[in-house]
């Protein structure tokens, strides 16, 4: 008897688990929502700038990188290192759980994390602080600077190219959260140069410095991933159309909605950007938006998915519209941004020691020597 193969599947054999874990799928959630969903979308920034640093001499196999992270980024690089034959060693924040710690160190990484703190903001000067020392200490140390180097746009180009083929046929509107900036600006920038109408709609935290909600505090919040509570160079401000600020309860009503709906198990940052795209897809029928899934669920099963009975009714929320940011207030706010320079926070510049990475072909799939 034959076997029985549906005509939409496919069976691809890959040389290494980088290569499987960064193949996104991509869900119809509505008529014009898209969910983009990841084990870790960061493995297209580790990759990217990985093999840039590689192809320019700047380390080779058997050197040691060095990064800090709050879970999914160092997941990513680790991986990347044991692909490439690279040393990996991770100053760890607070939130990354035994799950993940656990997965680091079998992967052979070091792994230096921080002692439990509220103060988030704390936390991330900690871990800058013991980078910082353990270079001094190790000069032969790279640091990636995930938050700061724009390397780690480089990888995103590939992932540009996948959307531009999946998506022809409607302007398009990514919705993400902005965290280190980096898969935003990434990802923008390939599809405006194919279609310079793709809107950028940014998702943050309140309490985060990025877009000038550092004065609110929302004690549940998990800024590490979403926010910051220090400026990324990575955060490219003038990139952004539109602006949303959600707290850790409207965060986690998206998430709880999103795999009651859909069955989709996805992380915090996944469940603010579907709230968000639902929010924009009714104002803006005729675009396709995109929502970007940056990472699983598990990580989140305590604070979040626990507490599913507690959530808060995703269909009976909507944000204040504000037009300046005096006006921001929780529980959320939505602001158009057209794609001003925040003051505070000027778009990045490349450390002078580097030329400026190489970019890749977009849209179009990023090789081995891109």
């Amino acid at each position: 008897m034959p076997f029985m193969v549906p005509p939409d599947v496919s069976a691809t054999v890959h040389g290494h688990v980088t290569d499987a874990v960064r193949a996104p799928s991509l869900i119809r959630l509505s008529e014009n929502m898209v969910l983009v969903r990841f084990e870790t979308l960061k493995i297209y920034a580790a990759l990217g700038a990985v093999r840039a640093l590689l192809a320019d001499g700047t380390v080779r196999p058997g050197d040691t990188v060095i990064d800090s992270s709050s879970g999914i980024y160092a997941l990513a690089l680790a991986m990347v290192c044991h692909r490439y034959d690279l040393r990996c060693h991770i100053v760890a924040s607070t939130t990354v759980t035994p799950t993940i710690r656990s997965q680091l160190e079998i992967l052979g990484a070091t792994v230096d994390q921080m002692p439990a703190e509220s103060d988030l903001r704390l936390d991330q000067d900690r871990r800058v602080a013991r980078i910082r020392q353990l270079l001094r200490a190790n000069p032969g140390m790279h640091w990636m600077r995930q938050y700061h180097d724009p390397i780690h746009y480089l990888g995103y180009a590939e992932l540009a190219g996948l959307v531009h083929i999946a998506l022809p046929d409607r302007p398009l509107t990514v919705v993400a959260s902005v965290g280190t900036g980096a898969s935003s600006a990434g990802l923008i920038q390939p599809l405006r140069r194919h279609d310079p109408s793709a809107r950028l709609v940014g998702v943050q935290p309140f309490g985060s410095v990025s877009f000038g909600s550092e004065r609110f505090q929302d004690p549940e919040a998990i800024i590490a991933g979403i926010g910051s509570a220090i400026p990324f160079d990575n955060v490219r401000p003038d990139l952004y159309d539109q602006l949303h600020w959600l707290t850790f309860h409207y965060a986690m009503a998206g998430a709880i909605d999103l795999m009651r709906a859909h069955a989709v198990f996805a992380g915090l940052s996944t469940g603010a950007a579907f709230l968000v795209a639902a929010w924009e897809a009714q104002r803006h029928p005729g675009r396709e938006h995109l929502v970007i899934g940056a990472d699983t669920g598990h990580r989140y099963v305590d604070r979040v998915f626990t507490r599913h009975r507690d959530a808060l009714d995703r269909a009976a929320l909507k944000p204040a519209e504000i037009g300046t940011l005096g006006d921001l207030a929780p529980p959320w706010s939505t602001m158009a941004w057209d794609q001003r320079t925040h003051p505070e926070h000027p778009g990045p510049r490349l450390p002078a020691s580097r030329p400026s990475p190489r970019t890749c072909p977009a849209p179009g799939l990023m090789t081995d020597g891109c």
